[in-house]
């Protein structure tokens, strides 16, 4: 038995302890949020945050995550939706939208680093791949969180 932190709540999963923490996710916890795409972390559909980390769940051992935080798209607000989501929808970001939970959670994790960052921060921290093409929207949508949020330069 593994005991998982996800979402703020304690799991226990009976799982080998090497099954990638995707699976456990999907299969065992009924998260449907992370998304299986390339299976090699490549294509970051399968990103969740990691002790406020973007990780890609698609090669992380269950194990792994034993005493650690894991937050998927489901635990990231509460009551409504998180301002990323919000602007993601402003934006018109996504498409097909296959991509875009990993691609928000990978937001959150630039963001919380660089709460007012670059093009070229933006373009270094989102390696997710999205099919439909959407990453000028993306950066449009980061940099409308982060001018809400973040403390005003003096």
């Amino acid at each position: 038995m593994l005991k998982l932190n996800v979402n703020g709540k304690l799991h226990e999963v009976d799982v080998e302890a090497e099954m990638p923490l995707l699976w456990v996710l999907r299969d065992h916890l009924g998260l449907l949020g992370a998304k299986y795409g390339c299976g090699v972390a490549i294509c970051g559909a399968c990103t969740v945050l990691v002790d406020g980390a973007a990780v890609r769940s698609c090669v992380m051992s269950a194990a792994s995550a034993v005493g650690r935080k894991v937050v998927t798209i489901e635990g990231l607000a509460a009551n409504g939706l998180h301002a990323l989501q919000e602007a993601w929808i402003e934006h018109q970001v996504p498409q097909c939208g296959y991509c875009q939970t990993g691609m928000i959670l990978a937001a959150l994790a630039l963001l919380k680093d660089k709460p007012r960052p670059t093009d070229d921060d933006i373009d270094q921290a989102m390696t997710n791949l999205c099919r439909c093409g959407t990453y000028s929207r993306v950066r449009e949508a980061i940099h409308a969180v982060a001018a809400k949020s973040a403390p005003k330069k003096a």
